[in-house]
């Protein structure tokens, strides 16, 4: 194992915190606002930790465990995906299904800590996470299974650099419908505008943050960070398929991390100009996303 492997985790965990911030002041830019510090993820997850929890008498082991089963889940999926032309720390054939197979658990017993809890308000948001995940996944897998019959390849540290760069002048089309499916299901699996308003508190519209109402202290502090480290990989897949391997080790590095720093951008303006999606029509975004990776997949095939 190489000491570079390291180099895709360290920079997942260190700065993923950084792209809630850029998303934040974004919209506040968009609105005239100063907006919060860029940091500001940093400082609430430092006070978080410092904070005790306080569990209700109706919750079991499971309510506890999910933050941390959560946290868990997205560092070893952080260990998957590659960044700046280095392979990712964990890598074998067919990696891409055990990193949307950790995606799941997180997401598993997110919904099942938010059910735990007996109230039926996080029972009502675990019953939509549960829903639009079961339309995401398809795309993500399909998506996923495209790229990899482009590349010849089922390992995500070798797929991404063989669909990056010189790949779009050959199957450009592919490509960026592979693009545009995994943008969407960033925007949903990340609970962003349209499908999600992270910063909303009306009981109609909440999906994630409802489920997470009752988590306080150390375990917010650890929801916080996995949602900063899911976007965070997200990000870094899409990123991955545009930049080509620029042959040096600092620009590489560069590029990718500003990439990244650029999606948390785009989000922001797509928060900032479209209003969150009716929960109706969500389903059929869903679906289009997975139509998108479908057709992109038959294309492949070609």
């Amino acid at each position: 194992m190489k000491i570079t492997s390291f180099i895709p985790l360290f920079c997942a965990l260190t700065l993923s915190p950084l792209l809630l911030g850029i998303i934040n002041r974004t919209k506040a830019v968009f609105a005239g606002r100063r907006g919060q510090p860029l940091l500001q993820l940093y400082f609430d997850l430092w006070k978080l930790l410092r904070k005790g929890t306080v569990y209700s008498r109706t919750t079991t082991w499971i309510f506890r465990a999910g933050p941390m089963v959560g946290l868990a889940a997205a560092l070893i999926a952080a260990s998957l995906v590659p960044f700046g032309n280095f392979p990712a720390l964990i890598a074998f054939p067919a990696d891409f299904f055990f990193f949307a197979g950790l995606l799941a658990l997180m997401r598993f017993f997110t919904v099942l800590a938010a059910l735990d809890t007996g109230s039926s308000f996080e029972g009502m948001g675990a019953s939509r996470e549960v829903f639009f995940s079961a339309l995401a996944e398809p795309a993500l897998l399909a998506a996923l299974a495209t790229l990899a019959r482009q590349a010849k390849d089922l390992s995500l540290s070798r797929i991404f650099p063989a669909v990056a760069g010189a790949h779009w002048l050959d199957a450009g089309p592919v490509t960026a419908l592979v693009l545009m499916a995994l943008m969407i299901v960033l925007l949903a699996e990340n609970a962003r505008i349209p499908v999600d308003d992270p910063n909303t508190h009306l009981e109609l519209t909440m999906i994630h943050e409802v489920m997470v109402l009752d988590h306080g202290g150390v375990d917010f502090a650890f929801i916080l960070y996995s949602a900063a480290l899911k976007l965070w990989l997200f990000a870094a897949l899409i990123v991955a398929m545009i930049l080509p391997d620029t042959g040096t080790v600092a620009l590489n590095l560069a590029l990718s991390a500003a990439g990244i720093l650029a999606v948390a951008v785009i989000v922001g303006v797509v928060e900032s100009v479209m209003a969150r999606l009716r929960l109706l029509v969500v389903p059929q975004l869903l679906v289009g996303a997975g139509a998108l990776a479908g057709m992109a997949f038959l294309l492949g095939l070609r």
